[in-house]
């Protein structure tokens, strides 16, 4: 899945990214209500997140006005709270103001992960494909590799970061805005013509048919059968 984590607090917040990532999930990490606001905003406009990981004490608003937000919207959006706020009354607030589990800080990674796990079973949210076969290579999203007729693949953090979002939902077409916006996400510098140099980077390495382009659209990651 591509999860949204909106956490100021660094140490946590990348240690839950990095957990999250190695179970294959892509996650796009804000530190802001300013940054999450704008994110959840296309929430309705365009489905690039499947799921977000919300604390409410940020450090410019609070977390339940964005959750207010998500649940303005007409689509449906699984959100869940990760909050230092423990007592009881905290938790009935948080779950009857539309949050679809409450997780109280400091928690275990592996309980996230059955949390997450379960919300999106009540969303059928289809699970993430940890190993896919593509052009004429694979992708393990677990070991965060790629390899093409038994060789590893040397790709740099841009190139995996951007195969990673494409193989998260093989099959997917993903615009070029949303693409983009996840390049932005990881702090580089990224526009239209980087992602262009990207794409032709992996399809070099992959195989030309591992990554097919829709016009106007955009591109989608080709899953092999096996």
């Amino acid at each position: 899945m591509h999860i949204t984590l909106i956490e100021d607090d660094i140490d946590l917040g990348q240690a839950v990214a990095d957990h999250l990532e190695a179970q294959g999930h892509a996650v796009e990490w804000l530190k802001t209500a300013a940054h999450a606001r704008d994110a959840l905003e296309r929430v309705g406009e365009q489905r690039d997140s499947d799921m977000a990981l919300l604390d409410l004490g940020l450090p410019d608003g609070d977390g339940m006005d964005l959750l207010a937000q998500v649940r303005r919207q007409t689509t449906p959006f699984p959100v869940l709270v990760l909050s230092a706020r423990d007592q009881i009354r905290d938790r009935i607030h948080g779950l009857a103001s539309g949050a679809d589990d409450y997780l109280v800080k400091p928690f275990d990674l592996e309980e996230l992960s059955a949390r997450v796990d379960a919300v999106a079973r009540r969303y059928a949210l289809a699970p993430t494909p940890l190993l896919l076969l593509v052009g004429g290579g694979q992708v393990d999203l677990q070991a965060q590799l790629a390899q093409r007729d038994g060789v590893v693949l040397s790709l740099t953090a841009m190139e995996w970061g951007l195969l990673r979002c494409l193989a998260v939902h093989p099959g997917q077409t993903w615009s070029k805005e949303a693409l983009t916006r996840r390049l932005y996400s990881q702090g580089e510098s990224a526009d239209s013509n980087t992602l262009e140099v990207l794409i032709s980077r992996l399809r070099k390495k992959l195989g030309p048919d591992a990554i097919s382009t829709t016009r106007q659209l955009g591109y989608r990651l080709e899953r092999q059968p096996g």
